[in-house]
């Protein structure tokens, strides 16, 4: 779908993502500031590990800039984020909080002309979409690797039981598989009669 066609449907559904500009004209150095909650219809992140989940609110604190390319928009993105720890399992919830700096061309302007489709922002119809740009810093700013805090243990790798839930010295006997088959022999026989000596 053409760009102009997707900006018009989803300005047609008052999509909170897309922000009118048509204030700002093109005067460099006018500006506009923009502080507004956005709720999050799609998870943004890894699903099972760390999201800012579905019915979050994005929380945005900008600055809209006229420049002589375009509208240079800078500020940062605050949400809610729950998932679960990658040692010990247990969930968590935490908040993460971007900057942003991005550059929406005007149409025809030199950037546009001279940048590939997905190399930058566009303005189109008079409006800029905020959702790919906050969506990717967002995603970018998550931990590969969430931990519900810096020493977490984890989990005993034979039991499964956390190590901050156990007693101190807690262990399992490991048996070297090569010795396996007689030990499980030795406790076979070991409940046997033994031989009656008055046969001797």
């Amino acid at each position: 779908m053409p760009e102009e066609s997707l900006g018009q449907d989803r300005a047609n559904v008052r999509d909170p993502w897309l922000i009118d500009i048509r204030e700002l004209g093109r005067r460099p150095g006018s500006s506009r500031q923009v502080v507004l909650d956005v709720r999050v219809d799609t998870p943004l992140g890894v699903p099972d590990v760390i999201t800012v989940p579905e019915g979050a609110n994005v929380s945005l604190d900008l600055l809209l800039e006229s420049v002589v390319e375009g509208v240079l928009v800078t500020g940062t993105a605050s949400a809610p984020t729950a998932g679960q720890c990658s040692r010990c399992l247990d969930p968590m919830a935490d908040d993460v909080e971007v900057q942003l700096t991005e550059l929406f061309a005007y149409p025809d302007s030199a950037t546009d002309e001279t940048t590939e489709e997905d190399e930058v922002s566009r303005v189109v119809d008079d409006r800029i979409d905020l959702e790919p740009v906050v969506r990717d810093a967002v995603v970018l700013a998550l931990p590969l690797v969430p931990l519900c805090s810096d020493d977490c243990a984890g989990l005993c790798q034979e039991c499964g039981v956390k190590w901050a839930d156990l007693e101190p010295g807690h262990g399992h006997e490991t048996i070297d598989p090569r010795w396996a088959a007689l030990v499980e022999r030795l406790e076979d026989t070991s409940g046997d009669t033994p031989a009656n000596d008055s046969d001797r």
